[in-house]
C-alpha cells in the first residue's frame, strides 16, 4: 500500500459556474460528485460544443451561491445502502427533487428557473447571449466526471507568482494534501489509478487544460492574469487532473488517498 496524500475537501458545484459547496462526504458515481453541475444556463451565442454561459461572459456567476433545496434527497443516491448491499446500481433521485434556490449576490433568493434569475445574469453583457436553462441527471462537467487538484500545486503556483492563491479558483471536486511537498505531483499519477477511503477507486486520465476562470477571484471577481500566464508558460497550460470513478462509493474529508500498483 502507498499512500500519497490526503483528501483536504470535498466540493461540488450544483449549477455550473456559481459558487460552490464544501461538503463532509460525497458520493463519487460513474458519472461524477452525485449532485455536480446538475444545471448550467446556456447561451444561444456559445458554439454548440460548449452551450454555456460561464464566468467567462459573466463573472458575477460566481458570486451566485445555489443550493439545493431538499439538500437530503441530494446527499447520495436515495438507495445507496440497499444498493451497495445487493451488488446492485445506486438510484437518482427524480429531477423534481434536486431542484436549486440560488442566493443572489445582493442577498436575495430566487428558484433557478425564476425569470427574473435569467434577467439578472444577462446584466451587463452582450445581449447576443440568449440565455436559457439547461438541467440533468448527470453533470455537466467540462471534460471527465471527477476534477482532483493538490494544495501544494495552488502553493507552488502563489510562490511562482505573488499572488495569494485561493484553491478554490481551480474549481475542483477533490482538493488533496499530497504526501510530496513538490506542486503538480498530481501530474504523476496520471495513467495510474488511485483508492480513496475504503472503496472508490478513480484512474487519473489527464491533466485539466486551464481557462481565464482560474484568474478570477472566487469571492469578487477580480482578475488576476498573471496565474494563466505562468500555468501555460510554465505548466503548458495545465493545472490538476481529470479522472474517472472505477469503483463508486462515499468519499469523506480526511480520506487516504492510496496509490494502486499497476498489473
Amino acid at each position: 500500500m502507498s499512500i500519497v496524500g490526503k483528501v483536504d475537501s470535498l466540493w461540488r458545484y450544483p449549477v455550473k459556474s456559481m459558487r460552490g459547496e464544501e461538503l463532509d462526504e460525497a458520493f463519487a458515481g460513474y458519472s461524477g460528485i452525485y449532485g455536480d453541475r446538475l444545471f448550467a444556463f446556456g447561451s444561444s451565442a456559445s458554439h454548440k460544443g460548449f452551450p454555456y454561459l460561464t464566468a467567462r461572459e459573466q463573472r458575477r456567476l460566481l458570486q451566485y451561491r445555489p443550493c439545493f433545496r431538499y439538500p437530503d434527497k441530494a446527499a447520495r443516491p436515495i438507495n445507496l445502502v440497499e444498493a451497495e448491499n445487493k451488488n446492485a446500481n445506486p438510484l437518482l433521485a427524480d429531477l423534481a427533487e434536486l431542484l436549486v434556490d440560488v442566493e443572489t449576490p445582493a442577498g436575495k433568493t430566487l428558484a433557478i428557473d425564476d425569470p427574473a434569475l435569467i434577467e439578472m445574469l444577462r446584466v451587463d453583457i452582450d445581449q447576443k447571449h440568449q440565455v436559457t436553462l439547461m438541467q440533468s441527471q448527470r453533470a455537466m462537467t467540462d471534460c471527465r466526471p471527477v476534477s482532483i487538484f493538490s494544495l501544494q500545486s495552488a502553493q507552488q503556483l502563489a510562490e511562482e507568482t505573488g499572488v495569494p492563491v485561493d484553491k478554490r479558483r481551480f474549481r475542483a471536486n477533490v482538493y488533496v494534501d499530497l504526501t510530496s511537498a513538490k506542486g503538480f505531483a498530481e501530474n504523476e499519477l496520471v495513467g495510474r489509478s488511485v483508492r480513496i477511503g475504503s472503496k472508490v477507486v478513480i484512474t487519473v486520465l489527464e491533466r485539466d487544460a486551464r481557462c481565464m476562470i482560474i484568474t478570477l477571484d472566487p469571492d469578487t471577481g477580480e482578475q488576476a492574469p498573471v496565474l494563466l500566464k505562468k500555468v501555460a508558460q510554465a505548466h503548458d497550460g495545465m493545472a490538476g487532473v481529470y479522472g474517472a470513478v472505477l469503483v463508486e462509493g462515499m468519499l469523506h474529508k480526511g480520506d487516504p488517498v492510496e496509490l494502486l500498483e499497476t498489473i
